[in-house]
């Protein structure tokens, strides 16, 4: 049996904050209990992604720390996929070329 991954939009995650927030008198584990989380998830979502200026950042599947570096990463493997397209042309023409 497998156990399929859950993903919340940010509008939860920010929910799920406020909820903490709003509930000092309870911990951590009551609040992820009552949310329906797990202790792990709700602490990354407060203590990792809460922002100081009250932004909440979610990056999503990518683990890309910026826009930057997931852009970095799409020009790297273009640029692998065109070098492999020239390798492969440079091949074809000295095949053809010897004929």
């Amino acid at each position: 049996m497998s156990k399929t991954k859950k993903h919340y939009d940010a509008q939860f995650k920010l929910d799920a904050i406020q909820y903490v927030k709003d509930h000092p008198d309870l911990t951590h584990r009551e609040c992820a209990v009552n949310l329906g989380l797990s202790l792990g998830t709700l602490e990354n979502w407060i203590y990792n992604r809460y922002n100081s200026d009250g932004t909440v950042e979610f990056r999503g599947s990518g683990n890309y720390a910026s826009d930057e570096e997931k852009e970095i990463a799409r020009l790297k493997r273009e640029l692998r996929d065109t070098q492999d397209a020239l390798e492969i042309l440079k091949k074809a023409i000295g095949i053809l070329g010897k004929n």
